[in-house]
């Protein structure tokens, strides 16, 4: 499984690009420079046919709906924050982006322990609430693709509105308590494993 990394938008949200089948690939959350995003795939002469997103925050939405246009890729979001993509309040975007909000107009809701196929790759969704109401995860062989949910050494915040610590502990021991090991690529920072975090995150230790 091919994978690209992209940092966009004004955060510097990790993007990931998964090639799913030659030449054919879905994307885990565009966060902005959508124009750089499309000269990618030109570049690697890639055709994008899904977008998978952790949650709803400006920062890893903000290109979406300009590559949805240009691409035709299908959206997908979980239903609890899927109203974040048309709200610059509720994505964040008020009051912290200096950029115009961009509404992304077609979407489909997905819920908790559904699959995204698409080529040889077929992604597991896992709610993982606590950054926000409707972060997931996305769980494809041996990856973890962990949003806000899950960085290395730390997690996302949850003093948003709609984020919940309560949540958050719940879906963090909901991680660490899956079979075996995976890579880790969060939605900000490096990459990590779970088996790694299981031992030296501080946020995964606590009862």
């Amino acid at each position: 499984m091919k994978i690209y990394s992209l940092q966009l938008g004004e955060l510097h949200s990790n993007c990931y690009i998964i090639e799913t089948s030659p030449k054919q690939c879905v994307a885990v959350d565009i966060g902005g420079d959508s124009q750089y995003f499309l000269r990618f795939l030109e570049s690697e002469n890639l055709h994008l046919t899904k977008i998978l997103l952790t949650h709803g925050h400006y920062d890893h939405i903000g290109g979406v709906e300009e590559v949805r246009k240009a691409t035709g890729a299908e959206v997908f979001i979980h239903d609890l924050d899927s109203h974040m993509l048309s709200s610059e309040r509720f994505s964040l975007a008020a009051g912290i982006s200096r950029l115009p909000f961009r509404p992304v107009t077609e979407f489909t809701a997905v819920t908790d322990e559904c699959y995204i196929n698409d080529g040889s790759c077929s992604f597991r969704v896992l709610h993982t609430p606590g950054h926000s109401a409707g972060s997931v995860c996305y769980i494809c062989k041996d990856v973890i693709f962990s949003g806000d949910t899950l960085f290395r050494g730390s997690i996302g915040r949850t003093d948003f509105e709609g984020s919940n610590p309560i949540d958050m502990r719940n879906s963090l021991r909901q991680l660490s308590l899956l079979e075996g090991d995976y890579k880790v690529l969060p939605g900000h920072n490096e990459p990590t494993t779970l088996g790694c975090e299981r031992i030296t995150n501080p946020y995964m230790n606590r009862g």
